[in-house]
């Protein structure tokens, strides 16, 4: 395997936890605790990302090399690596839950390269001082809805963390997957995640809460000359961090947009499962928006309160980055140019939100009537929003062929009523009457909505299956879905399987509409 170039700055910069034993407890004065991974049993390679590795000078000789399988499985280290877990805190479901940090995570060390830097990052890869009562494993099943949707959000666009590789451990690790009290033992994992930095909203509320203020300035301004360093040159402190906290409200807003553009729901907005980098962290229960309902979410913890649904996730993000704020005042003293970002945010949401409605039915600029409308449509029958947009863009919307490929969005064939389809063809009819206001021709307008509406998109149903085949030591579902992955926008002739609708018997199969947060 070729040298991987790894650097220490996060940890020089920064102090660590003078103890070194591994064993659960809250630290004080310090924002990380060396840890080495747990050595496993019998590691076999289940899948890797050239594109991700590519990122730090690997290639597929590299990734297919018995010291990559050991390295990335936690057996080895390579010269430079440092590995350590991070500490930090967070509201979760809107609570403030205080110390949190890298339970499941070790970093193993940043790699640089000529063009960036990488932090690579075992998940599932044994205990750490921030694991309190677990055991810090994974098993396949969440670590393969991981891998695949990290480079699955790449490839659609999406900003969020990489996934390098997905490495079997030959150990079983035994889960209560819904909190049921039916613990089993299932097939244990590690994933290797990548980012340019995995800090998090929680690392600062967590130096804040601590009255570090220090070390809260300290680390703010590592962030900055390390991860925005186009801001370096600003000499004035309090203009330093307002104008970053600024540029995290907007990149939060984008990602926020990302997300509603092709219904992806996270499923757990902790304040500590946000990036400050504005990049999507943490695929725990996500899933994907296949029955067009506002008010989903995959999540059985969340099951009654719906805090973290599809509609709200906007709103979600704008309240954690209001903690966030809250975070790094004490640095300032006054809140005025934190509360300009937070204005910041809501605006540029929507307008990005507008803009990206806009391209997805291929107009011009955003219209209002049109766009309501849709939205009364999409939900008077349980209807899928991928095809939905897919299809619209086959045929001109007065055509006969366009409403006959609608008619295959919809899941309940008996929901198309009279009305129903009456609602259809006015909307259609304002649609082409705005395309035609907007002087819209029609291979512009489908070739604005293929770039923007993907064919294909990691189907909760897919990934279950793909995980069904993985258990029984198959992996080659993964691969396949990875590979289709790759391509979202493409019409990919003889996949048409990977972009069909979710079939009958994954409406309550667990792992298809019911995930928790167990791993």
């Amino acid at each position: 395997m070729q040298t991987l170039h790894f650097n220490d700055a996060f940890l020089q910069a920064l102090p660590g936890d003078p103890v070194t034993s591994n064993h659960p407890r809250q630290i004080q004065e310090a924002i990380y605790a060396y840890v080495s991974p747990t050595p496993v049993k019998a590691p076999t390679l289940v899948a890797y990302s050239s594109e991700a590795a590519v990122l730090i000078g690997l290639n597929d000789t590299d990734c297919t090399s018995d010291q990559f399988l050991q390295t990335f499985a936690g057996n080895s280290q390579l010269p430079g690596m440092q590995p350590h877990a991070t500490c930090y805190g967070g509201h979760q479901f809107g609570n403030w839950a205080g110390q949190l940090g890298d339970g499941r995570a070790i970093n193993l060390g940043e790699v640089g390269t000529p063009q960036d830097h990488w932090m690579l990052q075992l998940k599932g890869a044994g205990p750490t001082p921030f694991s309190r009562t677990a055991d810090g494993l994974a098993v396949m099943r969440s670590s393969v809805r991981e891998f695949l949707c990290s480079e699955a959000m790449f490839h659609l666009g999406v900003p969020t963390t990489r996934a390098l590789s997905l490495i079997g451990t030959g150990e079983a690790v035994l889960r209560d997957m819904l909190y049921d009290g039916n613990a089993a033992y299932e097939p244990g994992a590690v994933v290797c995640r990548m980012s340019r930095s995995f800090i998090r909203f929680g690392h600062y509320q967590m130096l804040a809460a601590r009255n570090e203020l220090d070390l809260l300035r300290d680390l703010t301004n590592f962030v900055i000359d390390h991860d925005f360093p186009h801001l370096k040159h600003l000499s004035d402190t309090n203009e330093r961090i307002i104008t970053w906290f600024n540029e995290v409200c907007t990149r939060t807003a984008e990602l926020m947009a990302h997300w509603m553009r092709v219904g992806f729901v996270h499923g757990v907005m902790n304040t500590d499962n946000m990036s400050i980098l504005g990049e999507t962290i943490d695929y725990g229960p996500y899933g994907w928006l296949e029955d067009f309902d506002q008010d989903w979410t995959p999540n059985t913890t969340d099951a009654s309160q719906r805090r973290y649904r599809y509609g709200q996730q906007p709103a979600i993000g704008q309240w954690n980055l209001l903690q966030l704020a809250n975070a790094v005042l004490p640095l300032l003293g006054d809140a005025k140019g934190l509360e300009v970002g937070l204005s910041t945010y809501a605006q540029h949401y929507e307008q990005t939100w507008q803009m990206m409605m806009a391209a997805k039915l291929g107009l011009q600029k955003y219209d209002k009537k049109v766009v309501d409308q849709l939205m009364a449509l999409l939900t008077a029958a349980e209807t899928d929003m991928t095809l939905f947009y897919r299809n619209l863009m086959s045929a001109a919307p007065l055509e006969p062929a366009c409403t006959a490929a609608l008619t295959d969005a919809y899941y309940q064939p008996n929901q198309l009523t009279d009305a129903l389809l009456n609602q259809q063809r006015q909307w259609l009819e304002r649609y082409a009457a705005t395309l035609k206001e907007q002087q819209v021709s029609e291979s512009t307008r489908r070739a604005t909505m293929q770039h923007t509406n993907p064919k294909f998109v990691l189907r909760n149903y897919l990934a279950q299956l793909a995980i069904d085949d993985a258990h029984k030591g198959d992996f080659g579902g993964v691969k396949a879905l990875l590979d289709v992955l790759r391509h979202p926008y493409d019409e990919q002739p003889g996949r048409e399987a990977y972009a069909q609708k979710r079939p009958e018997w994954a409406r309550t199969k667990v792992g298809c509409s019911m995930l928790s947060c167990s791993s």
